[in-house]
């Protein structure tokens, strides 16, 4: 089963010294989010189906917790053409902030953010799904672009930022194919699992089954201790496609992902194979899958999530030469399923299921061509409160599709997911870049390896403050580690204060010694250096061998 590693850190010394200049660079990753209107994107249909065009904004009516509230923007998109300027509905609106960006008339690009599940994924059924995206590639409009990201457990690697060339984008999915997927692993945990109970249920002498240690919730301890490691498994995979959505969270136009999903069960505790009521000390559905649904909807992201067989292929099968071998336990599927239909139906996008797998992008390209686009204000506390969003049309016999609801984020929340995003990729799209040196590895006490690592902190990164006849810069280090078979450490928090009796030269970097004591192997290492005052971010990583 996955192990965390183990993570510390020491200080060693700090001294300020000249660096090579920086080159320019993008704005930072993962800039604040100051989302002030929440976008609504809203498929409606008939009673058959059909798509209804056509309606303005006095034909829905919006409620926010329960509570009517006014649509401030609203605009049609027909087949990824706005029909008009955004138009007042009721009230004078107020101004939108950087997040959102009224609809103008003309072609509309549609960003398709491809998020590759490589650590619960099984090659040959993943590889169906990418061919067929390969394959489709010829449906991007002039105006659409898409970008490409794989996580396997420990990293998160950018195949391709947003592009419109079809020849760059098959040859992302070309390297996505090259890539090892880690489903055979998760599949040899739940078999060794099956095996552990079978042998558990042998009875002895009196009949009494040889383990008789079951725990709250119906599970014994093999059990909980598989579905432990699940659950983590899940998060990671969670907090990797938040990542990709935060770093890739530019564009402004309509916004899918397409999530690549080799099996994530809905109920751990289901899926282990007890259908009892859930324990409290399990995490279970919406506690794991309801951070990645929320971000969805702050950044305005339509989720159309792809079932990709994984962890719910049996092993026979799993071991087998093409995808058309699968065959699905019906529980595990279901949970899967279940999980897939949640993250779609709380973003107002659509599961694309068993034979549509192949057909992903067609699916979701047709269903996000033609849609009605509102927004309005809520009063915004940033307590990360969920509240719930009700889009419905006036006239009967009509449905509506959207998102669910919307988080008001937290300024504490958001930097932490600001800094997590940026250590799972390593080195982001915008983030500024870190000189890092590793220096001589040693053996300590316990186990431990010993790091040596000198920073480069940039001083573009840093807000600067006189503070008297000296001045002083206030940041934060946060160092990951993962290895081959993805594994990750945990992220501790290093407040680094930094002072200096000049003021220093921009473009230059502040050298910044210290030690990294390591519990387990690790082949990977990743820095991430954050400022609160000006929320930017920079970023390094290494290879490290281990003695």
């Amino acid at each position: 089963m996955r192990r965390p590693l183990a993570l510390l850190l020491s200080f060693l010394s700090l001294s300020t010294a000249a660096g090579s200049r920086a080159a320019d660079v993008p704005p930072s990753f993962g800039e604040s989010i100051d989302v002030r209107v929440v976008n609504l994107e809203a498929v409606v249909t008939d009673g058959s189906g059909k798509l209804v065009t056509g309606l303005k904004p006095e034909d829905f009516r919006l409620r926010v917790d329960g509570k009517e509230v006014p649509i401030e923007y609203f605009s049609e998109v027909k087949e990824g053409e706005a029909q008009g300027a955004p138009a007042e509905a009721g009230k004078e609106a107020r101004p939108a902030g950087p997040a959102v960006q009224g609809l103008a008339e003309g072609k509309i690009g549609t960003y398709y953010l491809v998020f590759v599940d490589d650590y619960f994924s099984i090659a040959a059924n993943r590889d169906a799904v990418l061919k067929g995206l390969k394959a489709d590639l010829h449906r991007l409009g002039p105006a659409d672009r898409m970008a490409i990201v794989a996580y396997d457990g420990g990293r998160l690697a950018l195949l391709s930022n947003w592009s419109g060339s079809r020849a760059d984008l098959a040859a992302a999915f070309d390297r996505a194919m090259a890539r090892k997927p880690r489903g055979l692993d998760r599949i040899t945990e739940s078999r060794n699992l099956a095996h552990d109970l079978a042998f558990a249920s042998q009875t002895v002498g009196d009949s009494a089954p040889l383990d008789l240690n079951t725990r709250a919730g119906g599970l014994n301890d093999q059990q909980r201790a598989y579905a432990d490691t699940l659950i983590r498994q899940l998060k990671g995979d969670v907090q990797a496609a938040v990542a990709a959505m935060r770093a890739l969270a530019a564009p402004q136009g309509r916004k899918v992902m397409l999530l690549l999903s080799g099996g994530w069960p809905f109920s751990a505790q289901t899926y282990t194979g007890n259908a009892g009521i859930p324990t409290k000390e399990l995490s279970e559905g919406e506690e794991v899958f309801g951070p990645l649904a929320s971000t969805a909807n702050l950044l305005g992201y339509t989720l159309y999530p792809v079932d990709v067989p994984g962890i719910q292929t049996g092993a026979a099968d799993a071991e087998a030469t093409g995808p058309a071998a699968s065959a699905f336990n019906s529980t595990g599927e279901q949970e899967v399923e279940g999980t897939l239909k949640y993250l779609a139906k709380q973003t107002g996008g659509e599961p694309v299921l068993n034979s549509n797998r192949g057909l992903a992008l067609a699916k979701a390209q047709e269903d996000t061509r033609s849609f009605y686009w509102l927004g309005f204000s809520p009063s915004w506390q940033h307590n990360d409160k969920n509240h719930e969003v009700k889009l419905e049309a006036r006239r009967s016999g009509l449905k509506v599709r959207t998102r669910t609801g919307f988080l008001d984020l937290s300024r504490k929340a958001e930097v932490t997911m600001k800094v997590e995003s940026a250590l799972l990729f390593g080195n982001p799209p915008g983030a500024l870049s870190m000189p890092l040196k590793v220096g001589e590895i040693t053996r300590a006490r316990r186990g431990e390896v010993e790091i040596p690592i000198t920073l480069g902190l940039p001083v573009d990164l840093m807000t600067v403050v006189p503070d008297g006849k000296k001045f002083t810069a206030q940041l934060e280090l946060r160092f990951a580690a993962s290895d081959a078979e993805g594994n990750t450490a945990d992220i501790p928090v290093v407040p680094v204060t930094l002072t200096s009796d000049h003021p220093p030269t921009p473009g230059k970097v502040v050298k910044y010694e210290t030690k990294v004591k390591l519990r387990g192997k690790a082949d990977h290492m990743v820095v991430a250096a954050y400022d609160p005052l000006s929320g930017k971010i920079a970023t390094a990583e290494t290879d490290v061998r281990l003695p």
